[in-house]
């Protein structure tokens, strides 16, 4: 098989891809870090700053916040631009933004506004980096390469998910929490290493770059793309509830595990841990789903055998019962992954590469816009209501959102289309 830049792969290949390799790695060890400070972050604002529950959702919220302000222009600008450069630019200032946390605890300068708009930038060059990244990969490889690609991307970085947050509870219990922040430092700046090191390069300017046409009407093309369209609407509306329930229980897991259930600190990074390997699962079993019951029917297995177990989280107490957490945490991040590696694979193929930064972000608008509502949501519920509180009803929204699935053709296709109906 021989890929856009001329190299010759097999499908299920994919180590000896060169370029995919480098790709993969720093996208891993990126995600490494940013599982440390899944961890870090928190624990640095309840221990070192000691942030109340509400400060702990606006310090989730800030990471998401930059997809509703900038998405849908970010979109359209990444499709008039060659798309790596997009990423080694993001990736750096990501990086440098990350390490102004430890330099400032090491002055003993660090304050809140200081770890929320670290978090803010980052969150902003996540925005380019995603969209950027997600329309460079359908360029990188073959149709029938992208489900592998997207099982070893998500696989890899659910099993980051898994040792991150361990190693993040480590290191805060014999460093400190601030020391954590610098394994995403590490892991940005291996990154941005692979980066360069990738010998591909878009032989042409996307179609974008060369119209004169409006940021506007091309974030618009973007829109009508994705509102028109009755499987990729469905898909965005489905996404947007999913990520507004696991924002939730996301911002208040640490505070749930430390001030509910009476975990130590370098035990809460192990549950977190234990969490993640439900991402693994769901990754090596979505090729295996997809082939059983296609998918269209496979993206509905994932989620509706997978999400209601999240009910089991709030049960958790000290002692035996902590396994609910686990397990229910386990079981939605299967859910999650499983069905993301599918729903990732059916857009690449599915839209037009012109549109492709525009259909992303428009998406992704609406799926990460929703995250700052959960985090914000959850951190007001948990000020009046209770923590615990807060994670039943975030889980009971997570577990109802499998329902939206059904409303659209999905339900009654064993196949997703590999392009669009035409009138």
């Amino acid at each position: 098989m021989r890929t856009e830049h001329g190299t010759i792969h097999r499908q299920g290949n994919l180590l000896q891809h060169h370029d995919f390799r480098l790709l993969w790695f720093g996208q891993t060890a990126s995600r490494f870090g940013s599982s440390v400070s899944t961890v870090a972050v928190p624990l640095v604002a309840v221990s070192t700053l000691d942030a109340p529950p509400l400060l702990l959702g606006i310090l989730h919220a800030a990471s998401w916040l930059p997809w509703l302000i900038i998405g849908l222009p970010a979109g359209a600008w990444v499709d008039r631009l060659p798309r790596r450069p997009v990423m080694l630019l993001a990736t750096a200032i990501a990086m440098l933004s990350l390490l102004s946390i430890p330099l400032a605890a090491f002055l003993s300068q660090l304050t809140i506004i200081h770890l929320l708009v670290a978090i803010l930038l980052v969150g902003t060059t996540t925005v380019f980096f995603e969209t950027a990244s997600s329309a460079y990969l359908p360029s990188l490889l073959k149709k029938d390469q992208r489900q592998e690609a997207n099982a070893k991307l998500q696989g890899t970085t659910a099993a980051a998910q898994v040792a991150g947050p361990g190693v993040g509870g480590l290191i805060a219990q014999l460093f400190g929490p601030v020391t954590g922040i610098l394994a995403d430092v590490a892991g940005y700046a291996t990154s941005l290493i692979c980066l360069t090191k990738i010998k591909y390069r878009e032989n042409s300017a996307p179609a974008a770059a060369t119209s004169h046409r409006s940021l506007y009407r091309e974030i618009a093309d973007g829109k009508r793309f994705v509102v028109s369209d009755p499987y990729l609407r469905v898909f965005t509306l489905y996404g947007a509830i999913c990520n507004l329930a696991t924002a939730g229980l996301a911002s208040m897991f640490v505070a749930f595990l430390v001030r509910e259930v009476g975990v130590a600190t370098g035990i809460t990074g192990a549950i977190v841990a234990g969490t993640s390997v439900g991402g693994v699962l769901g990754a090596l079993i979505a090729g295996k789903v997809t082939r059983r019951f296609g998918t269209g029917r496979g993206s509905l297995v994932c989620v509706m055998a997978t999400m209601p177990f999240g009910l089991l989280m709030p049960l958790a107490t000290s002692g035996p019962l902590i396994a609910f957490t686990v397990i229910g945490g386990l079981m939605v991040n299967a859910g999650v992954v499983s069905g993301n590696v599918i729903r990732s694979s059916f857009r690449q193929n599915y839209c037009p590469p012109e549109l492709m930064g525009r259909v992303t972000v428009t998406m992704q608008f609406l799926n990460y816009g929703t995250i700052p509502f959960g985090a914000l949501s959850a951190g007001a519920l948990a000020t009046s209501l209770g923590i615990r509180t807060t994670m039943w009803v975030m889980t009971g929204i997570l577990a109802l959102s499998v329902l939206i699935l059904l409303i659209g053709p999905t339900k009654n296709a064993r196949d997703l289309p590999d392009q669009p109906r035409t009138s």
